[in-house]
């Protein structure tokens, strides 16, 4: 099999998805959970306006590569780290190798994305003139997805070819208003983001933003920087309802406090999916970030003292999607491999290592065959009652002027600290 690079990664920033969960064993992460993890239980709901649709034309109207998945039995896929089951401690996934001896494609997996605005900078212009990134799944959030698709540089898919995406997609996720129908990308996984701790170093149970600008963390706090989850968690600790409309005003009062707090010394770093290296390093021992990074910490360091918690005032919610670049030559290879991880047993052993909101319709009864008590898990199969009585949240659906407004913002006042 080939080797999994071991980065740090993990994404994100809030979609649009309204989420469900439904009601081969694997190896569970369990004891990953230990103090840091509530158990709540099954069927949930949460909904709010996804980004807008593409513009006409879309990528169904371009001139496609060849497709010579026939031919060549080989995938190339980009994901963000900690966000595939791993087999212990080794850099492989007994998902992926099944799928390889089950399909006979060989399969390249790379933990590369860290962010998504420097992954597509670094991919885009390479996609918008034609060129091969040398990939044929990439794994972004939706937001950016409605970006690529609006810029057509991800190609549509066969879902005839399908059955078990078809079949098994939770319904509020099979039609998002980003991707009619679902043509051109499909969920991964969702999550949430809040505060993450190391709750013996601290010393203390962490609720509220609040609680992270103390002397005693001065220095040891990481930040994202999806500026839709630092920054949508900073709004909503400044009152802001981050689904409604807001502007400008409230979105640079936020940003005028995560400067400060720069300023000050109080956040160390403000890093993509690579704030886990200051994490697991001890140069950090709190900060924002997303809720299956924090489990998985837990399991690689050994230390059930890593929690993860929704801050008092709220926290939000995403969903990363998988999509075949325009450029690929294997778009039926990687339609494969997305149907593959759209059984619900395999989606289950997925989510019992991941621990992020699982998009597969019967993986909760599944569950219950790795590990019951995950299969209670709000933070893989969340309830309506827990979305709402924890003030979760999805950043509302940013216009494309406003998109390029905010993002300038960002870049100058916090990413230029």
């Amino acid at each position: 099999m080939t080797p999994i690079p071991r980065r740090r990664r993990r994404p994100l920033d809030p979609p649009a998805a309204a989420l469900a969960a439904a009601a081969s064993g694997g190896l569970s992460r369990r004891a990953l959970l230990g103090t840091g993890v509530a158990a709540g239980a099954g069927l949930a709901l949460t909904g709010c306006a996804p980004p807008e649709p593409p513009a006409a034309g879309g990528v169904a109207a371009l001139d496609l590569p060849t497709d010579v998945s026939d031919e060549e039995k080989t995938l190339q896929w980009a994901n963000w780290t900690a966000y595939l089951d791993m087999n212990g401690k080794e850099t492989q996934s007994p998902t992926l190798e099944a799928f390889m001896e089950k399909t006979g494609i060989e399969v390249g997996y790379y933990e590369e994305v860290d962010d998504n605005d420097s992954y597509y900078a670094k991919v885009g212009p390479q996609l918008r003139a034609g060129q091969s990134i040398d990939r044929d799944i990439i794994t972004l959030t939706d937001w950016m997805a409605a970006r690529l698709i609006r810029d057509q540089v991800v190609q549509p898919l066969e879902l005839i070819q399908m059955p078990n995406v078809v079949g098994n997609l939770l319904q509020p996720l099979k039609d998002a208003s980003f991707d009619p129908g679902r043509m051109h990308s499909i969920t991964w996984q969702s999550g949430f983001a809040g505060i993450g701790y190391n709750k013996e170093k601290v010393g203390r149970e962490l609720k509220s933003l609040d609680d992270l600008w103390t002397d005693d963390l001065k220095g040891r706090v990481v930040v994202l920087s999806e500026f839709r989850d630092t920054a949508g968690l900073v709004m909503q600790s400044q009152g802001v309802d981050i689904e409604s409309d807001w502007g400008q005003a409230e979105f640079e009062k936020a940003l005028d406090f995560i400067e400060q707090k720069i300023d000050e010394g109080y956040i160390r770093k403000v890093k993509g999916n690579s704030y886990m290296e200051d994490l697991t390093s001890g140069n950090a021992v709190a900060g924002i970030t997303w809720s299956g990074d924090i489990f998985v910490l837990a399991y690689d360091t050994e230390d059930p003292n890593w929690t993860f918690t929704l801050p008092e005032s709220g926290g939000t919610l995403w969903s990363d999607n998988l999509m075949v670049p325009i450029t690929s030559t294997h778009r039926r290879n990687a339609q494969r491999l997305m149907d593959y991880y759209y059984d619900p047993a395999v989606a289950a052993q997925v989510a019992a290592w991941v621990n992020y909101v699982c998009p597969v319709e019967g993986a909760q009864a599944e569950m219950e065959k790795i590990d019951p008590d995950l299969a209670e898990s709000p933070w893989i199969f969340p309830t309506v009652d827990f979305i709402a009585d924890n003030n979760v949240q999805q950043f509302r659906v940013l216009d494309a002027d406003e998109d390029i407004l905010y993002a300038d913002l960002w870049s100058t006042k916090v990413m230029g600290n």
